[in-house]
C-alpha cells in the first residue's frame, strides 16, 4: 500500500521527517524516500528497504538535509519522490495508491507532447512520474492536483513539495487517510495518525475525500474544499492499518476489539483458548476472548527481529517461508488442546494451511478459524491489498470453480452469508485447510465495528461493490 509523511516548520524538519516517515514502514515493501527544500533547493534521497529497516538506511543520510519543508514515504516498489523541473517550478511529488489506467494517461501524455518516461524494473511506468507530468500541464499546482483526481482511475493521495509549501491531497473517494497535525511552529500531514504522538504533534483533523490543503510554517490553506462521497478502505480497521492509529476518529485497536466480540456472539463452540494469529489476529481475538469468557493465550508468538510482515515479498514462495520462520510454536500449550483461532482474513490460505497442519503435528485436538472478516470475492482495484496476479490466488475464488468449474458464477450469491452457495463455498475451503471449524465475520458486523456507515466505505474486495452501497 505505501505510506507518507510531511512537515513545514519554522525549525530544521529533517529529524520530525525521518521518525514521522518510519512511522508508515508497516505499509510498504521496497522502497523509502525523503525530500527536503533547502535554500531553493530540493534534497532528495532514495533507498532500497527490500531487506533492511528504513531508519537504518536513512539515518546516515539525516546530517546533510536541512531545511523547514519536506515530504517522505515507504512505497510498494516504486521509487519516491519523483524530483520534477516544470513550467510550474522544481517540485518533488510522493503517490500513495493504484492507478488502474496508467497507460491511458501514458498515451495522452505522449500525445499532449511529452517525449519519455523513465521505466521501472518491473517493465512499466513510475505511476507517481505519470502524476508529475499531468500536474506539469496545468497552470497551478493546485490545479494539476484537481486533474490527476479527475483524471484517475483507481486511487492516488498525494505529497507536493514546492519552493512555498506542501500541497496535500486525499484521493478523491477518500480510500487512503489524511490527517493533519500541528504543534509550536510547526505542521504535519500524515496517513498514520499514530505517527503524531511521539514527535508530539496534535492531531487536528481528518482531510475528506478529494481535499487539498497547503501547509506551511505558517499554518495550514484550504485549497480545494472535500466532496461528499467518499470509500474509505474497510480493510485499514482489519488488517494494515497500525494499532494506535485513528481513521476518521475511529481507533484501529478499539476496532478490532469490536470484530471480535461480534465473532463470539455469532458463535457456538466449545474450546480451551482464543488465540490470534499474531499480530494482525491478536487484537480481534482478545475482543472475542472477552466476549466469549475463553481464555486468551498465545500458543504461537511471533520472532520479529528480522523478518517482515507475511504478505510483503512479491514472491509467494518467500511469502510463504516468511510466514513459517517467523511464527514459533509453543508445544506445551498446543498438545490436547481445542483452540480458536481468530486471523483478519483468509487471503490466499497458502500460509494458513501450513500453520493449521503444524499445529495438528504438536498434538492440537481440534482447530477452529474465525476471520474477521468476510471471504474475499475479488482482488483490490484501489489499494495495494489482495492484489493478485489472478482471483483465482483467492481462496474463495477457488472454492468456487471448485464447486461451479469456474470461477465468476453466482457471485452475488457467494457474497450472501445466509445462501446455500456460500454455506459450501465455506466448508469447501475449511476441508482444504483441514480446519475442525471455519466461521467468517459478516459484512454486517464488520460495518457495525468500524461505526461507519457501509455506504462511507469501500468494501469491495467482499462484494464488489463499487460505489457507496448502503445496505450489508
Amino acid at each position: 500500500m505505501g505510506g507518507f509523511f510531511a512537515v513545514a516548520s519554522r525549525h530544521n524538519c529533517a529529524s520530525d521527517l525521518f521518525f514521522g516517515t518510519d512511522y508508515h514502514s508497516h505499509l510498504g515493501t521496497q522502497r523509502g524516500g525523503l525530500a527536503v527544500l533547502d535554500g531553493g533547493r530540493i534534497h532528495r534521497v532514495i533507498h532500497d528497504i527490500t531487506n533492511s529497516q528504513f531508519r537504518s538506511k536513512f539515518e546516515v543520510d539525516l546530517p546533510r538535509l536541512q531545511g523547514h519543508l519536506g515530504i517522505g514515504v515507504i512505497s510498494d516498489f516504486e521509487d519516491q519522490p519523483v524530483l520534477v523541473g516544470s513550467n510550474l517550478g522544481t517540485f518533488a511529488v510522493v503517490t500513495v495508491g493504484v492507478i488502474q489506467n496508467l497507460d491511458i494517461l501514458v498515451a495522452s501524455a505522449f500525445r499532449h507532447g511529452r517525449r519519455h518516461f523513465a521505466e521501472m524494473s518491473r517493465g512499466t511506468y513510475n505511476p507517481t512520474e505519470v502524476v508529475a507530468a499531468i500536474i506539469s500541464q496545468e497552470e497551478s499546482f493546485a490545479a494539476g492536483i484537481r486533474k490527476v483526481q479527475s483524471l484517475v482511475d483507481g486511487s492516488c493521495s498525494l505529497l507536493l513539495l514546492t519552493e512555498d509549501g506542501v500541497y496535500a491531497a486525499r484521493d478523491r473517494y477518500g480510500r487512503t487517510p489524511v490527517v493533519t497535525g500541528r504543534r509550536d511552529g510547526a505542521f504535519a500531514v500524515t496517513m498514520e495518525s499514530s505517527a503524531f504522538p511521539n514527535l508530539d504533534y496534535e492531531l487536528e483533523r481528518f482531510l475528506g475525500p478529494g481535499e487539498i490543503v497547503k501547509i506551511t510554517p505558517d499554518g495550514i490553506e484550504s485549497v480545494q474544499p472535500p466532496g461528499d462521497e467518499m470509500q474509505i478502505c474497510t480493510f485499514l480497521w482489519v488488517y494494515y492499518g497500525y494499532p494506535a492509529s485513528d481513521y476518521e476518529g475511529i481507533n484501529t485497536e478499539e476496532a478490532r476489539y469490536r470484530c471480535g466480540a461480534a465473532l463470539a456472539r455469532n458463535d457456538a463452540v466449545t474450546v480451551d483458548m482464543v488465540a490470534g494469529i499474531p499480530d494482525s489476529g491478536t487484537a480481534h481475538a482478545i475482543g472475542y476472548s472477552n466476549a466469549a469468557g475463553v481464555p486468551h493465550k498465545r500458543p504461537f508468538v511471533k520472532y520479529t527481529p528480522t523478518w517482515p510482515r507475511s504478505f510483503m515479498p512479491q514472491d509467494q514462495v518467500v511469502r510463504d517461508l516468511v510466514a513459517r520462520m517467523k511464527l514459533i510454536p509453543i508445544k506445551s500449550m498446543v498438545k490436547g488442546q481445542r483452540i480458536l483461532f481468530c486471523e483478519d482474513s483468509i487471503v490466499r490460505g497458502t500460509q494458513l494451511k501450513d500453520i493449521v497442519q503444524r499445529l495438528y503435528d504438536f498434538g492440537a485436538r481440534e482447530v477452529h478459524m474465525r476471520p474477521a472478516c468476510p471471504p474475499l470475492l475479488f482482488g483490490c482495484r484501489y489499494l495495494n491489498f489482495s492484489r493478485s496476479r489472478s482471483v483465482l490466488d483467492l481462496a474463495g475464488r477457488r472454492a468456487i470453480k471448485e464447486l461451479e468449474g469456474t470461477d465468476d458464477v453466482h457471485l452475488d450469491e457467494y457474497a450472501d452469508a445466509d445462501s446455500e452457495r456460500y454455506g459450501a463455498m465455506v466448508d469447501t475451503i475449511r476441508r482444504r485447510l483441514k480446519l475442525t471449524s471455519l466461521k467468517y465475520q459478516r459484512l454486517n458486523d464488520l460495518v457495525d465495528a468500524v461505526s461507519l456507515p457501509k455506504s462511507r466505505l469501500c468494501t469491495y474486495c467482499w462484494d464488489g461493490c463499487t460505489g457507496p452501497c448502503k445496505s450489508a
